[in-house]
């Protein structure tokens, strides 16, 4: 990962990671993601879930991220299950990818996991092929509904 630093994103860095979180879920208020994210980052929790963040050792803010959470499954047991991967670089994207994705294994090795289970929404995307080169393979499909909303033109908010 040279070049690179990945970590945790703590509580009082959330604001730093929401212009990328905004790139994956465009129209994102920040209200909506601090609590979302302090849901993901409870103390009771750690290290089962949170967010992972990357940045390039000679800059502070991220320029990739991904939320996880650890969780059983019934053919491996515990699973890494991680969403909303984002590598966003104008140097070089591909390489923050390759950031992303060793840290989803050093994380998935170090919480016991027997497997990774990666999200991806867009076919084609960055995400999808650096998960790829990164040995993940497509399994099943992933199939959507939306359900109508609260109002028109606002999205269901989480209980």
């Amino acid at each position: 990962m040279t070049g690179f630093t990945a970590g945790m994103v703590s509580a009082d860095q959330v604001r730093t990671v929401f212009p990328l979180v905004r790139e994956a879920v465009p129209g994102l208020d920040l209200k909506t993601w601090l609590a979302f994210s302090k849901r993901i980052l409870r103390p009771r929790r750690e290290p089962d879930s949170g967010i992972v963040a990357v940045r390039r050792n000679a800059r502070s803010l991220p320029c990739g991220m991904f939320i996880y959470h650890r969780e059983k499954d019934l053919t491996h047991g515990a699973i890494l299950v991680a969403d909303h991967f984002l590598a966003l670089d104008v140097l070089d994207p591909p390489a923050v990818m390759r950031a992303l994705t060793q840290e989803l294994e050093q994380l998935a090795n170090r919480l016991g996991c027997g497997a990774i289970r990666a999200t991806v929404l867009s076919e084609g995307s960055l995400a999808e092929a650096g998960l790829q080169a990164a040995g993940l393979n497509r399994q099943g499909a992933t199939l959507w509904k939306r359900l109508p909303s609260d109002g028109p033109g606002t999205p269901r908010r989480m209980r």
